[in-house]
């Protein structure tokens, strides 16, 4: 982001990891604030969600903080979003996560488990497949959303989760990745994108996407 009145938001709602998330951002030329009040959100050019933990934990501070009405209003305005991990999953209208927890309803879909006693994949017979997924994994996907531009289709990008996203319209997953099933992996509904990798932890394919969402709030 070139201008200095160009930013973008990064919600602090006490489930994030802010450091390493505002770090990245700031690797491929973004000015990032933490926000940690609705009001901060202030001529933002763009938001971030972040999240680790659990849906419901995330979505209860997330809503205790007063985010949510503002939030929605930003996206509504055609704000650009990219919500990470579980700032992914709370874009989705609910989770079955420990219970049943209402997300933001911006992406229709839900929040799902992945099954006990998931197949090995291809090639890694007699391997069962644990829950949670941990570790590197291939993100599959056409190259046409701006999002992943430069990013090589099946490129590597580190998971760590034990819940993934089923939206209702197939064509809202822009990327998937096979763990047992094929998954949304990344997301996208108007100006509002999800990554379920975390892209702070994946290296240059993270900081690829991360740049190409700086570039998408700069253009």
């Amino acid at each position: 982001m070139s201008s200095a009145n160009r930013w973008i938001a990064l919600i602090d709602y006490g489930v994030g990891n802010l450091r390493s998330v505002r770090k990245a951002l700031e690797a491929v030329g973004a000015q990032v604030r933490d926000v940690s009040t609705p009001a901060e959100m202030s001529g933002a050019s763009a938001i971030v969600l972040p999240g680790v933990g659990a849906f419901g934990d995330a979505a209860a501070n997330l809503r205790t903080a007063g985010f949510e009405p503002p939030l929605l209003a930003a996206v509504a305005a055609g704000l650009p979003l990219l919500g990470i991990c579980v700032g992914m999953q709370l874009l989705f209208d609910e989770s079955e996560e420990m219970g049943h927890h209402p997300g933001l309803g911006i992406i229709p879909g839900s929040v799902l488990r992945f099954p006990a006693g998931m197949a090995a994949r291809p090639g890694e017979e007699g391997r069962p497949l644990k829950v949670p997924q941990i570790g590197w994994n291939g993100l599959q996907h056409d190259g046409r959303d701006p999002l992943l531009a430069g990013v090589e289709d099946g490129a590597y990008a580190y998971f760590v989760h034990s819940y993934y996203c089923s939206p209702v319209d197939p064509a809202a997953a822009i990327a998937v990745t096979d763990y047992g099933l094929r998954f949304a992996s990344v997301v996208r509904c108007g100006q509002v994108w999800g990554i379920q990798c975390h892209p702070e932890k994946s290296q240059a394919v993270g900081l690829r996407i991360l740049r190409n969402f700086v570039g998408v709030v700069a253009g």
